[in-house]
């Protein structure tokens, strides 16, 4: 058995193997502009069964949980696909799903990586005291839906009616029926029943790309994530003025709604700039903004103009202060300009901490490693969070990129990517006991 082990782990070359599944999975996703896979959707859906299939390839246990999320694990580890407190796993995991018209890497090079170091293991027929189990989590982006973190949502029961009731970007379906055509339980998600117990879980580890530009300006392959960063959406508020002639209607007696709703934008943005020179870690992005199609003319004074509204940070306490801030703009605005906005629902993300210790351990591995043993904190959000706010201790790896993501010009360096994929598999090996790397 060691000699077959040793033929396998001396076949399995990782960046082969990693290139090749990213090909693939970048041939699923190609939209002719970037790569689309849509949150419990097709393209979703088949980059799960090529990850499945590829598992199952070589040997690996293969399983689908009551949320569509997908586990993998090793055949030597009895129960590992069902962790209890009793016989706790450690859980690698990332994302599947993309933004409509983004990049490859995003999200999926943690599933690959997870997959990369499972397979290592295998190879060296280690022994581990906790199960390892890679999840591909369903549906972490917000585009789709206009809610993040559905699939690890799910598995702690945190889905609401409202929550299922959301509807996708073009109108239909439903997340329930979305979710349902993914083969999830929906009576066990509506019932907020817990999929996964937090304490049947010992570590959660996510690698991910960098989204943003500082490891690139700052010549890091990688760096260990400490936060990461909540959020407080609107999906659409739509400002409602008058519609009038553009010629024939004075400013003083105009219910501009585009002017209205340009105003709130300015005094946002430079309120965001006082708070910011103040040291509040803030951001702010009106990602969608637009008058209706059906009725807008160079000609008609705008009646009503619509935008989503989205601010982030890693305090509590500042994201409800903007907020609050915010709709006392949008009050000023409605009494001087005599319009009115209207909000949908209110959609919330919890800014989460990862933890210390596995922080610590990670940036032991880096320095051991000889890769930069620096920390960065986490603009974008991750199901990490999730897992964070459930008592999981969690941590984050992230891999430079150029280009950032949420486009087409994501781009992920391989010699970046082994080199984190190295640093997960040693912090994998030591959380589930299963000694130093082959």
């Amino acid at each position: 058995m060691e000699g077959q082990a040793t033929a396998i782990l001396a076949a399995l070359d990782p960046a082969r193997l990693a290139g090749d599944l990213f090909g693939r999975l970048a041939r699923i996703g190609a939209d002719g502009v970037g790569i689309t896979r849509e949150t419990f959707g097709p393209g979703e859906g088949a980059a799960f069964d090529l990850l499945e299939a590829t598992a199952r390839d070589h040997g690996l246990l293969v399983a689908r949980d009551a949320a569509a999320n997908l586990a993998i694990t090793l055949p030597t580890t009895p129960d590992g696909l069902v962790p209890t407190a009793a016989q706790s796993c450690v859980i690698v995991a990332s994302h599947l799903d993309s933004v409509p018209q983004g990049g490859n890497f995003d999200g999926a090079a943690g599933v690959v990586a997870g997959l990369l170091s499972l397979l290592r293991m295998q190879a060296a027929g280690v022994r581990p005291q906790r199960a390892p189990r890679l999840m591909a989590i369903r549906g972490e982006e917000s585009a789709w839906y206009g809610k993040a973190y559905l699939g690890s949502s799910a598995l702690f029961g945190q889905l609401s009616a409202d929550d299922l009731a959301l509807c996708h970007r073009a109108g239909a379906p439903m997340l329930a029926e979305a979710m349902a055509g993914a083969g999830a339980d929906l009576g066990r998600i509506r019932a907020g029943e817990r999929l996964l117990d937090p304490a049947a879980v010992a570590a959660y580890f996510e690698l991910h790309i960098e989204q943003g530009p500082v490891l690139v300006a700052r010549s890091l392959p990688t760096a260990i994530v400490t936060g990461i960063r909540g959020n407080v959406r609107h999906a659409r508020v739509l400002c409602r003025g008058e519609a009038g002639h553009s010629g024939a209607v004075p400013r003083w007696l105009r219910r501009d709604a585009v002017i209205a709703m340009a105003e709130l934008i300015s005094r946002l943005d430079e309120h965001w700039r006082v708070l910011q020179e103040q040291g509040l870690d803030l951001v702010v992005t009106f990602g969608i903004v637009g008058t209706n199609a059906a009725e807008h003319a160079i000609s008609r004074i705008p009646g009503e103009a619509a935008f989503s509204f989205e601010v982030r940070s890693q305090s509590r306490d500042t994201l409800e202060a903007f907020y609050h801030l915010m709709r006392t703009e949008c009050r000023a605005i409605e009494r001087a300009r005599k319009v009115e906005f209207v909000f949908d629902r209110r959609l919330d993300s919890a800014p989460a901490r990862m933890d210390e210790g596995l922080v610590k351990r990670l940036l032991a591995h880096s320095r051991a490693l000889d890769l930069p043993v620096e920390t960065v904190p986490s603009g974008a959000g991750h199901d990490a969070a999730i897992f964070a706010n459930e008592g999981v201790p969690s941590a984050m790896i992230f891999i430079r990129n150029d280009k950032g993501s949420h486009n087409p010009e994501e781009r992920m360096d391989m010699a970046d990517f082994l080199a984190g994929a190295e640093l997960l598999h040693r912090a994998l090996l030591e959380a589930t006991g299963a000694g130093e790397p082959a």
